[in-house]
């Protein structure tokens, strides 16, 4: 497998960054038949996921992604959006609020790089805010069918991206989106 690891297209940029780290199959399914996006995923994909969030300040994923993913600590500071402050996340600090307030709050506390785990209505949310700069997505190579979410899943919405990069490993595809603005 050639390593994207050592890539330095996943280096982030100087300054502030929104990089959103979303993995979906060939035809779509941003999670597998148990609702979890962990089952789609492969070896690959995995390596990435890690070498993102290594290199990123804070995490910031919904709360419902945190609970269907079990999440826990990591090491670094995760960030959860909710409605309201739920006690089984407890080891997170949990912001509720509007995204673009959520992120500017995440700058001014000295967060540069903030990675975007999840899931697709919080991905939706703040593209609709205008504060993602960057998608990376996994493509892995499976088909399965049924009616799963994508990576963003709510009302309607329309933003153009640019490919910055695209890379190859064993079938599974890695390609990094400028957000257009």
């Amino acid at each position: 497998m050639k390593s994207l690891l050592g890539d330095t297209s996943y280096a982030w940029p100087a300054g502030p960054w929104v990089r959103a780290n979303f993995v979906s199959t060939v035809d779509g399914a941003a999670q597998g038949p148990d609702g979890r996006s962990g089952t789609i995923n492969n070896e690959a994909d995995v390596a990435l996921f890690q070498q993102l969030r290594s290199t990123a300040d804070v995490i910031l994923v919904g709360a419902g992604t945190a609970r269907t993913e079990q999440y826990g600590p990591v090491g670094k500071p995760i960030v959860v959006l909710a409605h309201g402050f739920p006690e089984d996340l407890a080891w997170a600090t949990i912001a509720s609020g509007e995204p673009r307030a959520v992120v500017t709050g995440l700058f001014e506390d000295g967060y540069q790089h903030v990675l975007v785990e999840g899931g697709p209505h919080v991905l939706r949310q703040l593209l609709e805010a205008g504060v993602v700069d960057e998608v990376c997505t996994t493509t892995t190579p499976m088909l399965i069918a049924g009616d799963h979410l994508r990576i963003t899943a709510g009302e309607p919405l329309s933003v153009d991206v640019t490919l910055a990069s695209l890379a190859e490993s064993d079938g599974t595809l890695f390609a990094r989106w400028l957000v257009n603005r």
